[in-house]
């Protein structure tokens, strides 16, 4: 292979709609690593997601340790399709939880919040030309699952767009899937892991307390695109344990629309 790589047994793991694969590794020197394959049809293989790890590569690095570095990527057609294959350090930590929705209260110590916070804040300072949420978007999806007016972003920044429990470790801080991130209102990374945590009131009240922009009028547009996302995913069949809670925001964000 062109990468020089080994896969190990055991451990792969399917991307959603099974777009992607992932397995552990070993380069040629025995270096552990993560192989990630993803395929799309050849004229539909450019974009934000196409793109999302090399560009977040460039755009951050390693992220003072709290992203898995890029290591090196290999990209062939064949059939009218094209696949890429991504080498990225390997993270052996384990995901706090293996759905994105958090099922039980997490005891995470104030470092752990602090670091996260930190990270998010490195984030939304990047520049970038990708977008994560678009305005056309909001002003669709809002009036119709939260049933106001898209509030308007005072603000834009960076996001990872998709911080949930599933993608984030603990002991160092990890976040990984870097596929999607872009421009979002801001706060919109807080609003989404809140979202995932709708379940469990003790941790979603921390994760309030510690992005403190939620609940705040800055913060309204992306609590608003945020909880509208989730409830469309609902309508859609996926996320169905969280229809009454988001439903609950929903009412809680109508009420400070006003």
């Amino acid at each position: 292979m062109a990468l020089a790589v080994q896969t190990e047994p055991g451990g792969e793991f399917w991307g959603w709609a099974g777009r992607t694969l992932g397995a552990p590794a070993r380069t040629a020197a025995g270096t552990p690593v993560w192989l990630r394959l993803v395929s799309a049809p050849a004229d539909k293989a450019s974009g934000k997601l196409w793109e999302g790890a090399s560009d977040a590569q460039a755009a951050f690095g390693d992220l003072d340790g709290r992203r898995p570095a890029l290591l090196g990527m290999y990209e062939a057609v064949g059939d009218a399709t094209a696949y890429r294959a991504e080498l990225s350090a390997r993270v052996d930590e384990p995901v706090l939880s293996d759905d994105p929705i958090l099922q039980h209260e997490l005891q995470l110590p104030d470092t752990w919040w602090n670091d996260l916070a930190g990270t998010l804040e490195k984030v939304a300072a990047a520049e970038t030309d990708r977008v994560a949420v678009r305005q056309q978007y909001m002003d669709r999806v809002i009036p119709e699952f939260i049933r106001i007016p898209a509030p308007a972003a005072t603000r834009w920044t960076t996001a990872h767009a998709d911080v949930h429990w599933a993608n984030l470790t603990s002991a160092p801080l990890r976040l990984l899937d870097w596929e999607g991130w872009g421009s979002a209102p801001e706060g919109f990374d807080a609003a989404i892991l809140y979202a995932y945590t709708l379940l469990q009131p003790d941790t979603a009240a921390r994760v309030r307390a510690h992005f403190p922009v939620l609940g705040t009028s800055a913060g309204l547009a992306a609590e608003a695109t945020a909880c509208a996302q989730l409830l469309q995913t609902v309508a859609r069949g996926d996320n169905t344990i969280l229809e009454a809670p988001l439903q609950n925001w929903a009412r809680t964000l109508r009420g400070r629309s006003h």
